[in-house]
């Protein structure tokens, strides 16, 4: 079973609805990680905050990626950005030789999807 975290709001003037404030990333690398990831974004670099490195989101949220031993097993993170910002990110992308998929399953290779009325691509993280 997973841990969750409840911390409580300081928002006094109206009640605070319930937001998402961080997750852990299990790497084997935190700082190596958190570089892909936000280079691939085109996000600030990550600080550090105790034992992680802190990737900030634009929306308050943060990805907290943490060194673990032994097996990580697959995780999967969202992201919703503009039409313009998914064009830097595929760039970004291409410029490094990486590659992305339409689908989770990798059965797309260098195609980009059009669900959701978005387009959207995957790639995988060190």
């Amino acid at each position: 079973m997973r841990t969750r975290q409840m911390k409580v709001g300081t928002r006094q003037e109206s009640p605070m609805g319930i937001e998402l404030n961080h997750t852990i990333v299990h790497v084997k690398d935190r700082w190596a990680a958190a570089r892909d990831v936000g280079g691939v974004l085109g996000l600030p670099e990550a600080g550090a905050y105790g034992p992680f490195a802190e990737l900030k989101l634009d929306n308050g949220a943060s990805l907290d990626f943490m060194d673990t031993e032994g097996e990580i097993h697959g995780q999967h993170y969202a992201f919703l950005v503009s039409e313009g910002e998914l064009d830097l990110v595929l760039g970004r992308l291409r410029d490094d030789g990486r590659q992305w998929w339409a689908d989770p399953f990798k059965r797309q290779p260098g195609e980009i999807n059009d669900g959701d009325g978005g387009r959207g691509l995957y790639w995988e993280g060190p």
